[in-house]
Order: structure tokens, then sequence, then C-alpha cells
């Protein structure tokens, strides 16, 4: 008896490798980067524009990528758990800076005024 319960106990263990499986239309990292960029652009485009519709925004991002909503939906969920969205979110903030290089100096200059991080974008820190 002890035997069969050790027995199914090593089988549960075994059995549960992973907590998400991989999804079947996984987005390679380095085009996740390009969208979150992308998708970070769109959110300050809708503050600086409150009257624009942030869900068109963002179908629109999708869809220039050619990225099914699911299968963004999924593939973020993936690399969450895997935790390999700090990785991520550091391209797209890299991908960011390349697009405006005014951007980086600006976060230079708050950072010197504040000495602080505090009054900084989250995307900045």
């Amino acid at each position: 008896m002890k035997k069969a319960v050790f027995v199914f106990i090593l089988m549960c263990l075994f059995s549960c490798q992973d907590y998400i499986d991989k999804p079947k239309n996984l987005i390679p990292k380095d085009q996740m980067a390009e969208i979150i960029a992308d998708l970070a652009i769109n959110d300050q485009a809708t503050y600086m524009y409150p009257n624009t519709n942030l869900e068109a925004g963002t179908r629109y991002v999708l869809k220039s990528h050619n990225i099914k909503s699911e299968d963004f939906v999924e593939s973020f969920k993936y690399y969450v758990v895997k935790q390999k969205m700090q990785g991520i979110t550091e391209d797209a903030q890299e991908i960011l800076l390349k697009k405006d290089p005014k951007a980086d100096q600006y976060i230079k200059d708050k950072l010197k005024k504040n000495g602080t991080p505090q009054n900084v974008p989250t995307l900045s820190r």
C-alpha cells in the first residue's frame, strides 16, 4: 500500500511540469517587443488626444503586425508565466528610444532634476 501511494505521488509530481502550455501560434520575442512598443505609442496618443479610441488603435497595431488578438493574449500570458516579459519590455523600451532619441535625453534630464526615478514613467525605470 505504501508503494502504491509513493508511486501515485511521483506520478502527480512529474505529470505537471509546466503551469502553462506553449501556445500554438507563439509570437517571437523580438516581434512581441515591437508590438509592445507600438502599443505604448498608441497609449500615449490616446493620452494626448482624449477623444481617440484606444481599442481601435490597439486593433490597428495588431493588424499592422498581422497578429490575431487571441494569439497576442496567449503569447503575453505565456511570457508572463515564464518570467520572460521583463526582457521583452526592455527591448521594447530600446525600440522606443531608437524611434525618438529626444525621449532618452528627456528621461536623463528628469532623473538629474529629481534625483529619484519616482517621477519617471514606469517604462523608463
